[in-house]
C-alpha cells in the first residue's frame, strides 16, 4: 500500500543457496489483498439487511471494515465500522438503525488511506442536489493531484480516501442536474473504479471505461441490485440481469433503469486478477465462471511444465481449482496434502522469532498421511514476496515429501499495482528481483515453474495476449498499464494518499 520502511523485515538466508543469497523479505503475509466489494439495493423491503448479505458474500474482497448507508423517504442513516460485517451488521439494534427501502454498503481493504473509521465506506455528503452516498471499489490514480488542487482551491478533505474526490467534484459541478454532475465528475478521474452511489430519488452505478473493475446488475422481484460479483446477487435470491459495461453509469429510479455512456467507445480490459485469485470461484466474471477458469490455468501449466510426482495438492483455498485442473491434465492423483484453519484472522506478529516463525501453521498446517513419502507437486494461485512458499514448502518436506516440485497457476508478478490491488512496491516483489533459478533455490522446491503469460490468454479462451490491444488489464506480470498514472509522476514522498494517512 504505502511506501517507506518495510516495519518488521526479516532477513532470510537459504541454507541450500551455495551463493550464500541473503534475502531481507517483509515477513506480513504474503498476499495480495483484496481490493474493495460494494452493494447496492433500490426500492426492497429489507434493503439493509439484504446488502448486509450481500455484503457477506463479498467479505473475500476486503476484511478491513465494512459499512451501509440506507434511505427512509426522508432521511439517510448510516452505519460504519471497523471489523468483519458479521461482527456488526447481524445485530438487530444496528439494523434498526438502517431503515428504508434502498441502501448501499461496502467492504474494505485500504489500497488508498489508512484503516481509520473516517476511511471507511459508504462516504455520504449533503449537496445542493441533496444527499448523496457513494462506495467505491478500485484506485484513483490522478486522486492526489485533484485532492490538492481542491484544497487550494478551498475544499476541506474529511478523509484520506480517493473516494471523497468524487463527493467534492459532483458537488462544484456547474451542471444542474444531479446525473450531470455525477458524469461531470467521471470525466475528471483516471484509473480503475466501480461506483454505487445513492440519492434520495436514485441507485447509481458506474464503472470505469476500461472496466477493469467489475460490477454487476440483478434483479429481486421489481427491484434492481448492484453488486461486485455474481455471488452476492445469489445470497439474497436476485437474479443476474448483466454485466455493467464498461464506461456506462447506470440510473435507477422508481420508473426504472437507465443507461449514460459519455465516455468514447473503448475495448474492454477486465483485470485479469479477478480470475486468478480475487473473485469467488462461484461467481461469473465476464460470462466466465471463475471455477473453470481457474481450473484451465491448472490444466495449462500441466501443458507447460509437466513434472514426475505422486500427488498433487493444492495451497488452500486459493490454489484449489487450479490444483484440479493440473491432477486432470497429467494423470496424477490429487490430495488435499494442507489443510488450511478457516478460522484465523489475519496472521499475528509476536515479538519472537520463533513464533513468527510459527504463524504460517496458524492458517496451514501439512496433511502428513498423503505427503510421507511422496513426490509432491504443490500448486498455488501467485507468488508475491515469496516468504509464506518458504515456509509452506518447507511444511512439505517436513510431513515427510521426498520431493517438492512448486507449480504457480499465474505468471510472475514483476510489477505493482495501481488500480486497487495492495502489492508491494517494487523492491519487494519476489519475481521483480531475482531469476527463476535463485526463486527455485530461496523456496527450497526442488523444481519451480510458472504459467506463461500467453498460456495465462489460452487458458481465458484467446489464442494468444495481443500486443497491440491487450484483452485483458495484465500489468503486474507485462508492466503495461492501460491508463496514466498521474499520481506518480511527482516525488516518491508525494505519490499517494495513504501516505497522508500515516502521517496523520
Amino acid at each position: 500500500m504505502s511506501g517507506g520502511t518495510d516495519m518488521g523485515a526479516q532477513v532470510w538466508n537459504n541454507p541450500d543457496d551455495g551463493a550464500g543469497m541473503e534475502r531481507i523479505i517483509d515477513i506480513s503475509d504474503d498476499r495480495l489483498r483484496e481490493e474493495c466489494g460494494v452493494f447496492g439495493v433500490f426500492n426492497q423491503a429489507d434493503a439493509a439487511p439484504l446488502t448486509a448479505l450481500g455484503l457477506h458474500a463479498l467479505q473475500h474482497r476486503g476484511q478491513e471494515a465494512a459499512g451501509i448507508v440506507s434511505f427512509d423517504g426522508n432521511h439517510f442513516n448510516y452505519e460504519r465500522r471497523l471489523g468483519l460485517v458479521g461482527d456488526h451488521f447481524t445485530k438487530q439494534p444496528v439494523i434498526d438503525r438502517l431503515s428504508g427501502k434502498s441502501a448501499i454498503g461496502h467492504v474494505r481493504y485500504s489500497t488508498t488511506g489508512g484503516t481509520i473509521l473516517r476511511n471507511v465506506q459508504p462516504l455520504f455528503a449533503d449537496l445542493s442536489t441533496g444527499g448523496f452516498a457513494i462506495c467505491h471499489n478500485g484506485n484513483l490514480t490522478n486522486a492526489l493531484t485533484i485532492r490538492e488542487q481542491l484544497i487550494k482551491d478551498g475544499a476541506i478533505c474529511q478523509s484520506t480516501s480517493d473516494t471523497e474526490i468524487i463527493l467534492h467534484l459532483v458537488s462544484r459541478s456547474p451542471k444542474k442536474r444531479f446525473i450531470e454532475r455525477f458524469i461531470d465528475a467521471l470525466l475528471q478521474i483516471e484509473g480503475a473504479y466501480a461506483f454505487v452511489g445513492l440519492t434520495n430519488k436514485k441507485l447509481v452505478g458506474a464503472r470505469d471505461p476500461l472496466g477493469i473493475r467489475p460490477l454487476v446488475l440483478g434483479r429481486l422481484g421489481e427491484s434492481y441490485v448492484l453488486a461486485s460479483e455474481t455471488c452476492a446477487l445469489d445470497i439474497i435470491g436476485a437474479k443476474f440481469v448483466r454485466e455493467i459495461d464498461n464506461g456506462e453509469v447506470v440510473v435507477i429510479t422508481k420508473d426504472g433503469i437507465e443507461s449514460h455512456r459519455p465516455f468514447p467507445k473503448r475495448k474492454a480490459r477486465p483485470c485479469i486478477f479477478e480470475y486468478i485469485y480475487f473473485a469467488r470461484p462461484d461467481s461469473i466474471v465476464d460470462g466466465r465462471s471463475v471455477y473453470d477458469v481457474r481450473k484451465n490455468f491448472g490444466r495449462q501449466l500441466a501443458i507447460e511444465a509437466p513434472v514426475d510426482a505422486d500427488i498433487v495438492v493444492p495451497v488452500p483455498d486459493s490454489g484449489v481449482p487450479a490444483a484440479i485442473g493440473f491432477a486432470q491434465q497429467s494423470g496424477i492423483p490429487f490430495e488435499l496434502g494442507i489443510i488450511r484453519n478457516h478460522y484465523v484472522g489475519r496472521t499475528f506478529i509476536e515479538p519472537e522469532q520463533q513464533i513468527r516463525q510459527l504463524g504460517v501453521k496458524l492458517k496451514h498446517n501439512a496433511n502428513r498421511g498423503p505427503v510421507n513419502g511422496k513426490k509432491v507437486v504443490l500448486i498455488d494461485d501467485s507468488i508475491v514476496r515469496g516468504t509464506t512458499s518458504v515456509k509452506i514448502v518447507q511444511m512439505i518436506y517436513e510431513a515427510g515429501a521426498t520431493e517438492v516440485h512448486m507449480r504457480i497457476a499465474s505468471p510472475p508478478i514483476k510489477y505493482p499495482d495501481y488500480y486497487g490491488i495492495d502489492t508491494p512496491n517494487r523492491d519487494n516483489l519476489f519475481a521483480a528481483n531475482y531469476n527463476l533459478e535463485e526463486m527455485q533455490k530461496f523456496t527450497g522446491a526442488k523444481t519451480l515453474a510458472f504459467v506463461t503469460v500467453d498460456g495465462i490468454y489460452r487458458a481465458m479462451g484467446c489464442e494468444a495476449r495481443d500486443p497491440e490491444a491487450p484483452q485483458f488489464t495484465d500489468h503486474c506480470f507485462t508492466g503495461d498499464y492501460p491508463t496514466p498514472l498521474r499520481d506518480r509522476e511527482g516525488p516518491p514522498q508525494q505519490k499517494q494518499l495513504s501516505l497522508l494517512a500515516e502521517a496523520s
